[in-house]
């Protein structure tokens, strides 16, 4: 019995123009009002992302501080009161802590319920983009939590992904 040997056929690889991943990273500033503020940020960050013309990726939002904080919420008022009220539960202004007692600490602006506010909430968010706009549900909304405030703020924004095609 003679054997013989069929190869496959190799699939042709054919070459197609594949879009160019980009990377854009942009700081906006807030200047904020209150000691605890809650602020809707979602229409900037779609800015950014259409202003570098992405179509499609991720965006990553950034809190550059350690008492402020970036989170998905529902932007509703009672919902914003409820979490004002959630978090003075939580981490109280005036309860003791080290952070504020001058015989510890040399931090003399006593915020200490702000840096923990602000660990449990979070400083970064990484979304996707779709349809170059961010891919949220209907009632989430990016949130900044400034928990120190008054004061001048940055968040760092960086899109990366591929560009709307061109025309």
């Amino acid at each position: 019995m003679k054997t013989t040997s069929i190869k496959a056929a190799r699939p042709k690889l054919e070459t197609q123009p594949h879009a160019t991943l980009q990377m854009y990273l942009e700081t906006v500033y807030y200047k904020t009002r209150e000691r605890l503020e809650l602020i809707n940020i979602t229409r900037d960050v779609n800015e950014v992302i259409k202003k570098h013309g992405m179509k499609a990726g991720f965006v990553m939002v950034q809190s550059l501080h350690t008492t402020t904080a970036i989170f998905i919420n529902e932007f509703q008022q009672a919902l914003l009161d409820d979490i004002k009220s959630f978090l003075e539960r939580l981490v109280g202004r005036l309860d003791y802590w080290r952070h504020n007692d001058p015989k510890i600490s040399e931090c003399n602006r006593k915020n200490a319920d702000s840096h923990l506010r602000a660990m449990v909430l979070g400083h970064t968010l990484s979304l996707p983009v779709r349809n170059g706009e961010l891919a949220l549900g209907y009632w989430q909304s990016v949130i900044l939590a400034e928990l120190d405030g008054p004061r001048e703020r940055a968040v760092q924004i960086q899109v990366l992904g591929v560009p709307e095609e061109e025309k």
